[in-house]
């Protein structure tokens, strides 16, 4: 292969894409540059050969006499070299690597596992609780399911559940409050990591304007539920943190009244990676669990 020792590869591809595409805008996209750096790695790589490749005319790029016989053999080599990349990242498609945010797994996720490993004996789950956004892309997860706005670059986000928050407190606490206003009697504990406020919720009871006194600030939702539990304050909490809580009876919801955020739960995968049975298997149980809690919350 001494040949390729006097060719860059980043040319060859260029090349490639540019003849497979057509244009130099179209291999530009694919690859992730400017039309500039196609064009340039096109013109290094024909003084490399010494040979033409692309003729220069008004409509643009067009294969030269040599090109034409150039091209083919090429994208035969990409492709060759693309099958063997694909081979080597090929999954164990019994094994599969969820990328998911602490609290979403401990709050919601790890209890409901055992339901999953009945329904699929043949899956392991790998559970990746991070609050890092993994590179679905180059890593080894197969999907991730995160809180946001669904617009993350690299990644194909399938909405989930739009998130919606709502008070939860104590009982003994919940039997003092009758109408919204009463809540702001209590100071709240507050998730200092929260991409949402109070605010949201009391503009939605009509209660804009006013402010939650602050008992306890920590930097873990988890934590802040566990404070609410406590009886230390209410909490803004959204419905899958709390579900568990409200439907065991250790919190209540003293109003009903909701506050859409804008943010959801996402499934986040990769946009161009073929979607294994066992990502659909997993995605299928976890929109059935998030039915069945949001059933059963909404009859509380």
């Amino acid at each position: 292969m001494k040949n390729l020792n006097v060719i860059h590869l980043n040319g060859l591809r260029a090349v490639e894409a540019t003849g497979r595409l057509g244009s130099l805008q179209a291999a530009a996209d694919e690859l992730g540059v400017t039309i500039g750096a196609v064009s340039q790695q096109i013109i290094k790589t024909e003084k490399q050969l010494g040979r033409t490749l692309f003729e220069r005319s008004p409509r643009g790029l067009v294969a030269s006499d040599f090109g034409e016989r150039f091209l083919p053999r090429l994208k035969a080599g990409f492709e060759l070299l693309d099958q063997a990349v694909g081979a080597a990242r090929k999954r164990d498609e019994g094994i599969l690597t969820i990328s998911v945010a602490p609290v979403f797994a401990a709050r919601w996720l790890v209890a409901r596992l055992d339901r999953f490993a009945e329904q699929h004996p043949g899956i392991q789950l790998r559970i990746d609780a991070t609050t890092t956004l993994a590179n679905i892309e180059t890593s080894d997860v197969d999907i991730g399911i995160r809180v946001g706005r669904g617009d993350w670059p690299g990644v194909h986000a399938e909405l989930l559940l739009a998130q919606e928050v709502f008070p939860v407190c104590s009982p003994a606490m919940a039997s003092q409050m009758r109408e919204p206003a009463d809540i702001l009697r209590f100071p709240a504990v507050i998730d200092a990591h929260a991409m949402f406020s109070w605010d949201v919720w009391l503009r939605e009871v009509g209660l804009s304007g006013h402010r939650m006194g602050e008992r306890h600030v920590f930097n873990e939702a988890s934590i802040c539920l566990d404070a609410a539990i406590a009886g230390q304050g209410p909490m803004l909490a959204w419905q899958t943190l709390a579900s568990d809580s409200l439907l065991a009876g250790r919190l209540i919801a003293p109003f009903r009244i909701r506050a859409k955020t804008g943010f959801g739960h996402y499934f986040v995968t990769a946009p161009d990676r073929r979607e294994t049975a066992t990502v659909r298997a997993f995605k299928q149980w976890v929109r059935t669990e998030i039915d069945d809690s949001m059933k059963r919350l909404e009859g509380l």
